[in-house]
């Protein structure tokens, strides 16, 4: 493993994982802890810029904006039309 900020990310999702799980021991999510903490705790994920700014792809944000815009009336997840007219206000912005 090279240590890439990538590869902490992975080892930090899989620690916060275990943190999670009701079926791993309390050692275990004791490790778990420590081994957070060492990799840098929130600012170990992948894409963390610190004071909680989070790096986007654009092409993501892209796309879920898209995806609020279309989603249907009914879905488990419904988007109201103020938050669909927000979506697209947003999306028009990155254009």
């Amino acid at each position: 493993m090279q240590n890439t900020a990538e590869d902490i990310s992975h080892q930090a999702t899989g620690h916060k994982a275990n943190l999670s799980n009701p079926n791993t021991s309390e050692a275990s999510k004791q490790h778990s802890k420590q081994v957070l903490e060492s990799l840098g705790g929130e600012n170990a994920f992948y894409g963390k810029q610190g004071e909680g700014d989070i790096e986007q792809n654009p092409g993501n944000v892209a796309g879920g904006l898209k995806a609020a815009i279309n989603n249907p009336e009914g879905n488990e997840h419904y988007v109201s039309e103020e938050g669909k007219q927000q979506a697209k206000e947003k999306l028009d912005g990155m254009q």
